[in-house]
């Protein structure tokens, strides 16, 4: 799968989503749903340690069905600027949880 697959799976993905053919350039995303913007980077493997991160966030979540986050945060940077991960699964169930539009 190319990285332009990736971007037309993920807009897919919402009834209203939409890949931008040009992004990059102005701002744009690659791909838009309503009230979302992604960047998506597709890589043929993406880190070990950050599976791994996801996989005890799961586990962890599991005993009370909570939401499976991933937070990093780099030394010496402000917290608000620290990146959450979640899947997109559970993103796509937030977003139902919201009355949000998702396939």
């Amino acid at each position: 799968m190319s990285w332009k697959d990736t971007e037309r799976a993920i807009a897919a993905r919402n009834e209203a989503g939409r890949r931008n053919p040009v992004s990059g350039r102005g701002g744009q995303a690659d791909v838009e749903w309503p009230g979302v913007a992604f960047e998506v980077k597709h890589r043929r493997l993406l880190p070990r340690w950050l599976a791994k991160a996801v996989s005890q966030a799961v586990q962890a979540a599991a005993a009370d069905g909570s939401l499976p986050v991933v937070l990093l945060h780099e030394e010496g940077r402000r917290h608000d600027n620290d990146y959450v991960i979640i899947r997109l699964k559970d993103f796509e169930s937030l977003l139902k949880g919201r009355g949000g539009p998702t396939a």
